[in-house]
């Protein structure tokens, strides 16, 4: 039955998982914060530890691989909104071409066909800066900061339900001891019965048939507590399962002195908790701020249709091996231009002019380079006029996603309330259930101290006390179930309000 009763209650947990948050990040974490890198390790628990709640939260935290897929996801979006930042500083380029020509090539010094090998280098610094592209560049880096918000804030729910699956497991196990605890004890007063029957019997006094039923009902007790024992040792391989370490790992949790719970009525409403949760939950804080950056999506698309200007600068030079330049060698050339006839003699005369001789020397590799050397600055205005509708096309896209990331926000408000409504009444019936339990314990153990005080003086069969004694364990187990239940329903409700964990 304990079973059965743990069962449906880890069901109802599995659809509270979504929503509420028990981790101790829950109100610290802010948008945009430094994450921390994800292990690359799996931590586990020391050997005949005993741990704590924040231990436990601890150690899943560090191992749950959506956890740490999170932190990737936060670690890139970080990555992007940087990249986002740096597109909009001036790019440099450099870059530099080495060549060599053979056979009939144009001399990159001058233009000219030449018949030779020529080796030619070229080299070429570009930079160029946006000024203006519709605005792309900055709406870029404010969705990517939004977006990188919006990780944060998704990690942030993550880690609460890791968390809250840690404490309802953890608290399973609680149970599940306090339910074992009880089963010893109910078996020692069935041992400490049957000492005393036994006795009864020896004298004379009780029939033995009571001596046998006892035994049966010691039998059963045992019975209870090998199932007790088997609850509790499933509840530890979950709470290990919830952690992600591996379960022949031999650890006991800290008991968690859980007093008996306030049956006073909760003090907020459905709308007090909706209206808390809608303001503090993570998981609708990163639904709005995709809302934004989907927004902000619209206008990157819009900045399509603008002109987009640009400065440019570009730095250059080239060396050519066919360069060359003249270079005198001393000597001196007589060449003859033309004749004149001597009037006199009737002879011609040669005209001859003196020219300074020279040989061709080809240009040092530094000199070409300095002598080669150019600048240039230019402004690109680029206006599209005619791209297949490609802008207008990716506007609509942009609209799209932002129609659908308002709808994810609206169904993840709605699911809110949903699970709301359904905790505060779950939380009701679980009070009902606690102070209902409590009053057939107090009537069970009357009766069960009449029965065991007339099966003394022998006014009772044993088969009468023996169904007073079940009725009484089992109302223990059910009372302590009742007891956690009811007290997790209620944290579950001060976390939709932001309180922190704590269960003193």
């Amino acid at each position: 039955m304990c079973t059965q009763v743990a069962w449906k209650q880890m069901r109802v947990v599995t659809a509270l998982l979504l929503t509420a948050g028990l981790s101790g990040t829950y109100a610290q974490n802010t948008p945009g914060a430094t994450t921390t890198t994800a292990p690359t390790s799996t931590a586990t628990a020391s050997a005949s530890s005993r741990l704590t709640l924040q231990q436990c939260i601890d150690v899943a935290q560090q191992n749950n691989l959506l956890v740490r897929q999170g932190r990737l996801t936060v670690a890139n979006s970080d990555l992007q909104l940087h990249q986002a930042r740096l597109n909009r500083l001036p790019s440099a380029v450099f870059q530099s071409n080495q060549s060599i020509n053979g056979g009939r090539s144009i001399n990159p010094q001058d233009n000219t066909f030449v018949q030779q090998t020529i080796k030619s280098s070229n080299y070429q610094l570009n930079t160029s800066v946006t000024l203006y592209n519709g605005m792309v560049l900055q709406n870029t880096v404010k969705q990517n900061n939004l977006a990188l918000q919006a990780s944060q804030e998704e990690l942030n729910a993550t880690q609460n339900n890791v968390s809250l699956t840690v404490a309802q497991n953890y608290l399973n196990v609680l149970t599940g001891t306090e339910q074992l605890a009880v089963a010893q004890r109910q078996a020692d007063v069935t041992r400490a019965q049957l000492d005393r029957t036994q006795r009864l019997v020896n004298a004379g006094s009780a029939p033995e048939s009571n001596l046998f039923e006892l035994r049966a009902t010691l039998a059963s007790n045992e019975v209870d507590i090998v199932n007790a024992q088997n609850t509790l040792d499933l509840a530890k391989v979950a709470l290990m399962q919830a952690m992600n370490v591996p379960i022949n790992q031999d650890f006991d949790v800290v008991p968690i002195d859980v007093p008996d719970p306030n049956l006073d009525p909760y003090t907020a409403s459905v709308q007090q908790l909706y209206d808390a949760a809608s303001t503090n939950l993570p998981e609708v804080k990163g639904a709005d701020l995709r809302v934004k950056s989907a927004g902000l999506g619209v206008e990157v698309a819009k900045g399509g249709l603008y002109p987009t200007l640009s400065l440019n600068g570009n730095l250059s030079t080239i060396y050519s091996s066919a360069a060359s330049i003249n270079v005198p060698n001393g000597q001196t050339n007589q060449t003859t231009v033309g004749f004149i006839t001597d009037p006199a003699t009737g002879t011609n005369i040669p005209i001859n002019i003196s020219t300074q001789g020279s040989d061709r020397a080809g240009i040092s590799y530094g000199s070409q380079l300095e002598n080669n050397f150019s600048q240039s600055v230019s402004l690109f205005l680029r206006v599209p006029i005619f791209q297949g509708n490609l802008s207008r096309n990716r506007i609509t896209t942009a609209k799209i996603q932002q129609q659908n990331a308002e709808l994810t926000a609206q169904n993840t408000r709605l699911t809110l309330r949903q699970q709301i409504e359904t905790a505060y009444t779950q939380m009701r019936a679980g009070a009902n259930r606690y102070r209902a339990t409590q009053v057939q314990v107090a009537s069970l153990e009357r009766a069960f101290q009449m029965a065991e005080s007339r099966l003394n003086a022998g006014a009772l069969n044993a088969t009468d006390y023996n169904i007073a004694k079940t009725n009484l364990d089992r109302a223990r187990a059910s009372l302590v179930q009742a007891k956690y239940d009811y007290v997790f329903r209620t944290k579950i409700l001060d976390y939709y309000q932001n309180k922190p964990l704590g269960f003193n």
